[in-house]
């Protein structure tokens, strides 16, 4: 049987996320035209991500950014479409999705190729946590079909919530890249006064500068889990799987401990099996 547009997009679209992580996990649970579209955005996402981490110089960097910028600008404003953004035009028209969010996304990108992001404080890094995860979140919100008044606080509350996650989890991965998340004041308090990423990842008291951040993520995860039990379940399965899972992974981190050697946290298969079988299914 020949696959229809929509299912040719999500069996043969390279950007497609790999078929292990948490996020494919979490799309293949939508219906068919919510995780086609899903999956243009997760592309576009992943485009300007690589070229944030990988994308030659920082000169380079900035100016394939720009471009981005520019051919999302041309899209809205009808003045033609390039071919790297022709999968989005489907879902930016069927789910009304806002060209500021996708300018935020880059305006995220944008913060890592300008200069390796060091300890910065709490108000830059929420301001980067908007950006790279709940300006996603908002696209997401709107294709998932949950209701704007608690579409955006759900962006919000869980994009930081796995964002958050993601940086507790990559403290090694980051450092590496010599980049250091973790928020300036939380250093401080935890007496750790480098900056330079793999000298304070090693540092003794990593791991009460991490407290707080767990705090944080914490306390989005019940907001958003607040939200989500206010809307129609059947469009907050996928977030729900997403917060489960990542719940899982920061309370395995909390376990593990944060002093180095640190091992890298993954999520156990049974654990996804039974989300998916709590969220996915019923």
């Amino acid at each position: 049987m020949a696959l229809n547009r929509a299912e040719n997009a999500v069996a043969c679209t390279s950007a497609a996320p790999a078929a292990s992580s948490s996020f494919y996990t979490a799309l293949r649970i939508l219906p068919l035209e919510q995780r086609a579209a899903m999956f243009e955005v997760y592309g576009f996402c992943r485009a300007v991500d690589d070229i944030a981490d990988e994308g030659g110089s920082r000169e380079e960097r900035l100016a394939e950014l720009a471009l981005w910028r520019s051919d999302v600008a041309n899209l809205y404003a009808s003045r033609g479409v390039a071919a790297r953004l022709a999968g989005l035009v489907g879902p930016i028209q069927r789910f009304r999705l806002a060209q500021e969010d996708f300018d935020a996304i880059i305006a995220g990108m944008v913060m890592d190729a300008e200069g390796d992001i060091r300890a910065p404080d709490w108000a830059t890094l929420y301001l980067y946590c908007d950006l790279v995860a709940s300006a996603v979140g908002r696209l997401s919100v709107r294709i998932f079909g949950v209701p704007l008044e608690q579409g955006q606080p759900l962006a919000h509350h869980l994009g930081r919530a796995l964002q958050l996650t993601n940086i507790l989890r990559d403290l090694d991965e980051d450092a590496g890249r010599g980049r250091l998340y973790l928020p300036r004041e939380a250093l401080i308090a935890a007496g750790i006064a480098q900056t330079e990423p793999t000298q304070a990842v090693r540092h003794p008291n990593i791991g009460a500068a991490c407290v707080p951040v767990v705090a944080r993520a914490r306390t989005h995860f019940t907001e958003a889990g607040q939200i989500m039990d206010a809307c129609p379940r059947t469009t907050t399965r996928a977030p729900r799987l997403m917060a489960l899972i990542y719940r899982g992974i920061l309370e395995d981190l909390v376990a593990q401990g944060f002093a180095a050697p640190r091992k890298r946290v993954r999520v156990a298969r049974r654990r996804v099996l039974w989300a998916v079988l709590r969220h996915g299914i019923f």
